[in-house]
């Protein structure tokens, strides 16, 4: 199992970083690698909500689907996904800091068979992508005046339809 960790503190309070980020809609805005998210279920962001994601890695893009499995606001999101081969773990935690809020992301996944890196430099690799995901996400939320989340009641897609849009 790899385990990659990361945090960074956000000049922000804990409810518009919580909020921010527990809505997947907004995830492409500081996921570089991220293209496009859908939710797949109805009602509240909460514990069961689903969502498929459009993830670019290297040359190729893969569809993954992940669920909230813990959610409690202001303080964790733990979240499971899969691209059908290769499953992940991902943990949000959120902390009130003195100057904001401070967000520490934990990810563990098992490595791919197809890698050429040894667990060490995978381990690594995942770190830097975490590290860089969260200055992004720093960035865009000190500078914005207001944060524009999206609505959890944004139009849902089977997941088919990224492939059919990306084939057109």
């Amino acid at each position: 199992m790899i385990h990659a960790e990361a945090s960074i503190t956000i000049g922000r309070s804990i409810n518009e970083v919580f909020a921010f980020v527990a809505d997947q809609h907004n995830a492409p805005q500081w996921q570089p690698s991220l293209l496009k998210v859908h939710r797949l279920t109805d009602g509240p962001i909460g514990v069961g909500s689903r969502h498929i994601a459009l993830r670019a890695v290297m040359d190729d893009q893969l569809e993954i689907i992940s669920e909230y499995v813990t959610f409690e606001p202001n303080l964790e999101i733990m979240l499971t996904g899969s691209d059908g081969l290769v499953e992940f773990r991902t943990v949000y935690l959120f902390e009130t800091a003195p100057d904001g809020t401070r967000i520490i992301t934990r990810m563990w996944t098992e490595p791919d068979c197809f890698t050429l890196l040894d667990d060490d430099e995978l381990a690594a690799a995942l770190e830097g992508d975490l590290a860089v995901n969260l200055h992004a996400l720093k960035v865009l939320l000190e500078n914005q005046t207001t944060l524009g989340a999206r609505s959890p009641s944004a139009p849902r897609t089977k997941p088919s339809s990224f492939a059919k849009e990306n084939s057109e």
